[in-house]
């Protein structure tokens, strides 16, 4: 046996020293591009970290031309002459290689926030960190949904349910952990994150929202607010879950930054129509100061006071629904010539993109008729929203949204589309992808405004990225079910979106809601663009443009009476009424005059 086992040591191989480092990179900026996978002609496979570093030391490899396949959610390496997209490298011990690969995605990718092994292969070949805790970090090795806020000069973050090295079921009472601004020195967002865990006596991610009952406790609409005395405080609702996924209980809870946990408020009964949920931010509307809830779209608010946030018959949903109806039994409030009449009410539930669109296909609301119009720029394809965020930015002089797609093109749960609009409640009506996973779900999208740059040029938002829902049953080592953060660009030419156009006193202009929508178009200059009007009102594509979108109309202008020029579409043209054509402008879908605001 002795003999045996000697023969087997001296034929086994001895292990490699420092591994090679391949290094994948977006051709745009140089930087290292995470979640990027190359495979081996003999199928082993490999992730890139949040550096873009692989550290490949495969025993009977090195030494070798290696040929390694390129592939990753939003980018792209090219084809060789077999129509295979990868690269042959050297493989030696302590070297390294350089892979460039074309970034498809608008939105960039930076870096995985949550989990372990951020920074493992840079680490195995011996590259610096930028991030305090690079391979694992309270002992959380998978974390689901992001919510965080500015709270007391730090960033509060929650997530929910948190795996662990130790066994399969983990964290299901939020755990939570805070950060320091950039300004108040914390990292450059594009650098990292370094997150500080409330942990357990074992060290452990501990839970700050542990609710009693049976089940995982999920927080919502998670709320800071200044109380009487000018004293800030956090609040979120809370909902207990039994399996398979039903919620049995809701309710209001306060953090207390002490204990670092929640505690019950008052209970949410669980036939409330309208509730915090989503991500809020504050809006002011004829002096008052509310609280809206955007999930994705910001259909619900209320008073920006202590008091109104514990009591839910104060909520209010902009609806068309009346109070008590349901989807089910659908009763609409409507104007004289029947159709659907959206206000705030209380006591009425608000029709996001999902149930709208349930109503649209029973029959119930014309589609001309709803107020979520949201579709793709290019196509006109419908864009149901799923959950996102929106925050005022004041760079572009609107709000964004960034919401995740149900039932998208290439995953259920995993495209990402930015649309902006001129109120809180829209028009939301065209809007551009900006990012795409293959067969993978990237869920519960949230922007954090708090590390926007130069004036809001430059966003950030961060999503769930997990095989749940999309029908994969390949996870990513590592990264599956973990946040991964995205950079994006506000000033991207292909962020030119086309927006409301309206009438004001026989004249057009953008940015002008509560007007009827006579067309959209864009409000800046573009790549191939012609301005309309003197001085230029807005921007059009031209008319011998060959490739233009399916979603835009000739625009004609008309100069007769000696007025100002008057300008309209096929789609709402007097019979009456001629004009020389000017350019090609973006249908309005709705019939509705937008809400002010």
């Amino acid at each position: 046996m002795k003999s045996a086992l000697l023969v087997l040591a001296l034929a086994t191989p001895a292990l490699a020293g420092t591994p090679f480092a391949i290094e994948v990179v977006d051709s745009r900026t140089g930087r290292g591009v995470p979640l990027v996978e190359l495979r081996t002609v003999n199928e082993i496979k490999f992730v890139t970290d949040s550096r873009g570093i692989v550290a490949f030391d495969e025993p009977g490899l090195m030494g070798r031309k290696v040929f390694f396949h390129v592939s990753g959610h939003g980018y792209e390496f090219p084809r060789d002459g077999f129509g295979f997209r990868g690269k042959a490298l050297d493989v030696t011990e302590g070297g390294r290689a350089r892979i460039e690969v074309k970034r498809i995605n608008i939105a960039e990718r930076l870096y995985r926030v949550t989990g372990a092994g951020i920074y493992r292969d840079s680490v195995l070949v011996g590259d610096k960190s930028p991030i305090r805790e690079p391979v694992l970090n309270a002992q959380v090795l998978g974390q689901d949904s992001v919510l965080n806020a500015v709270f007391r000069g730090q960033v509060r973050w929650f997530w929910g349910d948190t795996n662990r090295p130790g066994y399969p079921l983990g964290n299901f009472n939020t755990p939570t952990a805070t950060s320091r601004l950039p300004v108040d020195g914390g990292l450059d967002v594009e650098v990292g994150i370094d997150l500080d865990y409330s942990v357990d006596a074992s060290g452990f991610a501990a839970p700050s929202a542990p609710m009693p009952g049976e089940g995982p406790t999920w927080l919502d609409g998670l709320t800071v607010l200044k109380d009487g005395s000018g004293r800030e405080r956090m609040f979120a609702a809370f909902a207990k879950i039994r399996p398979p996924l039903t919620i049995y209980e809701r309710g209001l809870a306060e953090f207390d930054p002490e204990t670092r946990k929640f505690s019950k408020v008052v209970s949410i009964p669980l036939d409330t129509p309208a509730i915090p949920s989503g991500h809020p931010f504050p809006h002011r509307v004829d002096g008052v100061d509310y609280m809206y809830f955007a999930d994705p779209y910001p259909l619900v608010r209320v008073r920006a006071d202590v008091d109104d946030l514990a009591h839910p018959e104060r909520y209010e949903a902009f609806t068309c629904l009346l109070p008590g109806s349901t989807l089910d039994r659908p009763e609409f409030d409507r104007n004289p010539d029947g159709t659907p009449r959206y206000a705030w009410r209380t006591g009425a539930r608000a029709l996001d993109g999902v149930a709208q669109a349930r109503l649209v296909k029973a029959g119930k609301l014309p589609e001309a008729d709803v107020l979520l119009q949201l579709q793709d720029a290019d196509t006109g394809r419908k864009v149901v929203a799923h959950r996102g965020s929106v925050y005022r930015n004041d760079h572009r002089g609107r709000w964004v949204m960034i919401a995740c797609e149900i039932g998208g093109s290439s995953s259920q749960l995993g495209e990402v589309w930015f649309a902006e609009a001129d109120t809180p409640l829209g028009p939301w009506t065209y809007a551009r992808k900006v990012v795409t996973h293959d067969r993978y779900s990237f869920y519960n999208p949230k922007q954090h405004p708090m590390f926007a740059k130069e004036g809001g040029r430059v966003i950030f938002f961060e999503g769930t990225y997990t095989t749940t829902f999309s029908g994969n049953t390949h996870p990513t080592p590592r990264y599956d079910y973990n946040q991964v953060l995205y950079k994006l660009d506000l000033d991207d030419p292909r962020l030119n979106l086309p927006g409301p156009i309206y009438e004001v006193d026989g004249k057009y202009a953008p940015k002008s809601p509560g007007r009827r929508v006579a067309f959209h178009a864009l409000d800046r200059h573009g790549p191939g663009t012609v301005a309309v009007g003197e001085p230029a009102a807005f921007h059009a594509l031209p008319l011998d443009r060959k490739d233009f979108p399916a979603t835009t109309v000739v625009l004609y202008e008309s100069t007769a009476g000696g007025g100002p020029p008057v300008y309209f579409t096929d789609e709402g043209r007097p019979a009456r009424e001629s004009g020389r054509p000017v350019a090609r402008v973006w249908r309005n879908p709705a019939r509705m005059v937008p809400p002010p605001g």
